[in-house]
């Protein structure tokens, strides 16, 4: 059994769930995005919001590009269910919250969260004390990545159908991982059944980000570095689909990030927009 200081999330996906919330608590309605269990899960001490990566104005386009790829999948998968799929996979689900702000969609899924054993441990508990429990169609799935864990094996453990039109989600995943791994999870996710759906994020290399959100996107890099999750790899849009295609995707198709602006924030007065730097790939077998 890991050790109870190992079993808790990483710190970068604390501070997911915390900006979740802190968009609802902070930013006018409508919200983008409304999700405060992650808050719940988290528990952090009273004076969480005066955090300097909790600053409302300093971190909002960090904070509504959460908010916006968030309410993205979530509309994915809505849409998705209506067209056969039954089997929802989340890689590196760290405080991901559908299973409990969404149960009614949900419980026509199998979910099956995948991440570190410490974390999955964690949030099992967690669930738990808070009265959410695990219901039968929520697989919380422990993979030791560190030590060469295999994934898909321990995701067919859990009870995973690959013969089942499936969709998988890897957000805020792509730019921790060589290009190799990424290309081999490709590889392996283009196999699965016909009519199966995978949403990834990536992040652009400098060069293709906006002038304005480059200063703040370099600063987090040495962060990361010294939090022991350094960013190894960018890519460009039509790398990233060639990617796809090689893998032997049927479809893919790239949505930028300011194609999620227009869509969630076109109509907002308070001048909330997401910053630039992640976009997604959306490709089907």
């Amino acid at each position: 059994m890991a050790d109870e200081e190992n079993e808790a999330p990483d710190s970068t996906a604390v501070r997911v769930a915390l900006w979740r919330a802190l968009h609802v608590q902070v930013d006018p309605p409508p919200h983008v995005f409304d999700d405060e269990i992650g808050l719940q899960l988290a528990a952090p001490d009273g004076g969480w919001r005066r955090r300097p990566d909790m600053d409302p104005r300093t971190t909002s386009g960090f904070r509504a590009a959460i908010v916006s790829r968030a309410r993205f999948i979530e509309d994915l998968i809505a849409e998705r269910i209506d067209h056969g799929v039954t089997q929802y996979v989340i890689l590196g689900a760290g405080l991901d919250t559908f299973a409990q702000r969404r149960p009614e969609i949900a419980a026509r899924l199998r979910v099956f969260e995948i991440d570190q054993p410490g974390t999955q441990t964690w949030k099992r508990r967690r669930l738990i004390e808070l009265g959410y429990g695990i219901p039968d169609w929520l697989r919380l799935v422990p993979v030791d990545f560190e030590a060469g864990g295999d994934w898909w094996k321990e995701l067919a453990n859990s009870g995973f159908d690959p013969g089942r039109p499936t969709a998988v989600v890897s957000t805020g995943v792509t730019m921790y991982l060589t290009k190799e791994t990424t290309a081999a999870t490709l590889r392996r996710l283009a196999d699965l059944a016909p009519g199966s759906t995978l949403a990834m994020t990536f992040m652009l290399p400098t060069e293709l980000i906006d002038d304005a959100d480059r200063p703040a996107l370099e600063s987090t890099k040495p962060q990361a570095r010294a939090a022991g999750t350094p960013f190894i790899s960018f890519y460009t849009p039509q790398e990233m689909l060639a990617l796809a295609r090689d893998a032997g995707f049927k479809d893919a198709q790239h949505v930028s990030g300011a194609a999620l602006a227009d869509r969630y924030f076109a109509d907002r007065t308070d001048g909330l927009r997401p910053s630039s730097g992640e976009d997604l790939l959306v490709a089907s077998t």
